[in-house]
């Protein structure tokens, strides 16, 4: 199966957003398809005052040409301090790291062409990366973007990890995680997450903190636990690609969940309404293990796949493994109900716990997030 997802192209479009979408009271109009096409096309960003007081309005524009505010996602970042702002981001590849901090909360990235493959943020650390003072990145530092203030949104961006295996042939540290997100709230629609080994990681921003997050109609590529983390997350009508490898003789090629919840916390991920699909041979993936790390021993992963379809690339009959023995996958709290697809066959019941029907009652976004709906956002 081909996505659709993945084989959007990079080049600048024309484009709209209206201003419900910014949640601000302007409109960017549409830019000639030719021009678009010719490289030429620019956002329409004059007649909307100084930078400054745009800021005071709560909203700044990033462009690579210099037709915005600032050029770079992270200047932009820096400027819009405190809480509420926007930042309206033009097509383009914006090879940088971006770190939104605890202090920058309620803040909106809206993609302006309204696709995601026209507005990449991408970088290429890995955890093996050395840093310019000595020691590694490790997994949290090659984070292209991370986000720690609650009440994040996200529309219509590409967050993405290029950094690749075979360019790397020495590393051992190869996790390269394309976004990190640990602010409570934060909801992403319409994005793409682009990357090989933990490429989403869904974290809080400590053992004893708790975060939710949610993810509706997005697409998430990788190989090795790429959805990953101990936040209470929600994915929603999403496309969850497992990509081939040539690295590796046999199977297992990976993972596609690694969720990490805490003993106390009692909703971990939920998968509904989604797909998984497989550009790698038939069966070569398990559908999750584990992760027990060694900040949290008492941790007890959670995960819920139900109404969702499992392609052939992975393994129907053992969908589950362990990350480490100390920790097997029964000992857990993962759950299937209502799946289809030739992922989905229950050969051996004992390999696929299922909800019941009452169980499944409960098995819900809105179970799991309380008073924080935000699929009713605009």
């Amino acid at each position: 199966m081909t996505s659709p997802h993945s084989q959007l192209p990079l080049s600048r479009r024309g484009f709209l957003l209206t201003g419900a979408a910014v949640g601000t009271a302007l409109a960017l109009s549409a830019t000639p398809a030719s021009a678009a096409l010719s490289g030429q096309a620019r956002l329409p960003f004059g007649g909307y005052g100084s930078p400054a007081r745009r800021l005071d309005a709560g909203t700044l524009y990033v462009d690579p040409h210099g037709q915005g505010d600032f050029t770079t996602v992270r200047a932009a970042v820096t400027a819009a301090t405190g809480s509420g702002r926007t930042l309206v981001i033009a097509p383009g590849v914006y090879r940088e790291t971006v770190l939104l901090d605890p202090s920058r909360t309620e803040a909106t990235w809206i993609g302006s062409s309204q696709n995601p493959a026209d507005v990449v943020i991408v970088y290429n650390n890995a955890a093996g990366t050395p840093l310019p003072g000595g020691g590694t990145y490790g997994t949290t530092g090659s984070a292209t973007t991370t986000v720690q203030g609650a009440g994040f949104t996200a529309r219509w961006i590409t967050f993405a990890n290029d950094w690749l295996r075979a360019d790397h042939p020495d590393f051992t540290g190869t996790q390269a995680v394309a976004l990190k997100v640990q602010g409570d709230r934060s909801a992403f629609t319409h994005c793409r997450f682009l990357g090989h080994q933990d490429t989403l990681y869904t974290d809080t921003l400590s053992v004893a903190a708790s975060a939710r997050h949610y993810f509706a109609d997005c697409y998430i590529e990788g190989d090795v636990d790429f959805v990953f983390g101990r936040s209470t997350a929600v994915y929603e009508r999403c496309e969850f690609r497992t990509l081939n490898r040539t690295d590796l003789g046999g199977a297992p090629y990976g993972f596609v969940f690694a969720p990490s919840t805490g003993v106390d916390n009692p909703y971990g991920f939920l998968v509904t309404g989604s797909q998984i699909t497989s550009t790698a041979p038939n069966a070569f993936y398990k559908l999750a293990r584990p992760w027990v790390p060694g900040s949290d021993l008492t941790a007890r992963p959670m995960l819920t796949v139900r109404d969702t379809r499992l392609g052939a690339g992975i393994d129907a009959v053992r969908p589950y493994t362990n990350m480490a023995d100390a920790y097997p996958w029964q000992n857990q709290r993962f759950a299937e109900y209502l799946n289809t697809g030739p992922g989905a066959a229950i050969t051996v019941p004992a390999e696929r716990p299922q909800l019941t029907a009452a169980q499944a009652r409960t098995a819900t976004r809105e179970t799991c997030f309380g008073t924080w709906t935000p699929w009713t956002a605009s």
